[in-house]
């Protein structure tokens, strides 16, 4: 892809982004009065003033340029349905992170509170029902994304087309949460089960989904296609889940919007941590073990453990990993060119590059 091209492809990806996020404005504003109940209590209306301010706060929103750009691989025109799967897809996200931050204990999302850390702020005294009304807020996101999908004005072949898709990757994200879980109480995480894991919770979730949906909402069958899209989605979500794991103790946390080795506090086994223990010894492999699964360590001390791993080399073998998953998608989108449309095509295939450096 040459710059030009390259720069076309990333102003229609800020263009998706910022006509979606004053969609998703518009659909929280005219929530409450959609929801029988949702004024009852103070209860309701806390849930969805937390799950608004969670979804609008920020975000990528790369399922929903992924999305709208696999619906140009068939077609310029506007798809119908695409703005209804791309809400779903984002209630969806917001219900994954609102669980993932009750799992890891998180005080910070997107350069603000957790929903979870806001229900205890609210409820101090109250510990247990903060948890309930935090899970109870995450519960919702993921109810909603199937409610509006649900309600789409679409024929009934092509809604039912998207819901089965939208049914399955919601599944697949519960058993992602809980092999997260897994991983993450088993002593040593081998290559498998980190894939395993990669898999459900990126790759299927942020990348397959998105593209089967953009290209149903196209009109496209995907039965012919499924197998190349898999090898597409499995070494860019790796490649994805390696840069997030990357920027957790690489990254800078005021672009982030999270706090460095948050991963570490919280006793996750990520392709990062299993690198650096497997690559430490004596006291460089104490002190890591000793931060991992620890609240209370201190900023200092994952400073003294990110020292570690750039004399141990580790940030220069995990992003060569990162580079060689991503080349492997982009050589499996090129692929794509003798039936899709060149243009949408060169969009996936920059796009694993582009993850592999992003900076949040």
């Amino acid at each position: 892809m040459n710059s030009s091209s390259a720069a076309n492809a990333l102003d229609r990806a800020a263009g998706h982004q910022q006509r979606f996020d004053a969609s998703f404005e518009k659909y929280f504003a005219e929530l409450a009065g959609d929801l029988n109940g949702a004024r009852l209590g103070r209860f309701t209306p806390r849930c969805l003033e937390l799950l608004a301010e969670l979804s609008l706060r920020g975000g990528k929103r790369i399922r929903v340029v992924l999305m709208y750009e696999a619906a140009r691989l068939v077609t310029e025109g506007e798809a119908p349905g695409l703005l209804e799967a791309a809400l779903s897809l984002e209630l969806l996200h917001s219900h994954a992170l609102i669980l993932d931050d009750i799992m890891d204990d998180s005080p910070m999302r997107r350069g603000g509170p957790s929903t979870y850390y806001a229900c205890r702020a609210d409820l101090p005294e109250n510990p247990q029902s903060a948890m309930g009304l935090a899970m109870m807020a995450g519960d919702l996101a993921g109810f909603l994304a199937l409610r509006v999908l649900h309600r789409a004005d679409l024929p009934a072949d092509r809604k039912q087309a998207l819901l089965d898709v939208q049914l399955g990757v919601t599944t697949d994200t519960v058993i992602g949460q809980i092999l997260d879980l897994e991983r993450d109480v088993t002593s040593s995480a081998d290559e498998e089960l980190l894939e395993t894991v990669c898999e459900y919770k990126t790759s299927r979730y942020s990348i397959l989904a998105p593209l089967r949906l953009g290209l149903l909402a196209a009109g496209e069958e995907l039965a012919e296609h499924e197998e190349s899209l898999r090898r597409y989605a499995v070494p860019a979500g790796i490649s994805g889940q390696m840069r997030d794991d990357y920027l957790d103790l690489f990254g800078d946390p005021d672009v982030t919007g999270k706090p460095i080795g948050a991963d570490l506090r919280a006793g996750r086994l990520s392709y990062l941590v299993r690198d650096l223990l497997a690559a430490t010894d004596g006291d460089d492999h104490s002190i890591v073990k000793a931060a991992l699964g620890s609240p209370e360590c201190t900023p200092r001390t994952i400073d003294r453990i990110r020292d570690i791993a750039y004399r141990c080399d580790v940030h220069r073998r995990l992003q060569s990993a990162i580079d060689r998953h991503a080349e492997a998608a982009s050589a499996e989108a090129s692929s794509w060119r003798r039936h899709w449309r060149g243009e949408a095509v060169s969009f996936f295939e920059q796009l694993p590059s582009w993850n592999a450096k992003r900076a949040r």
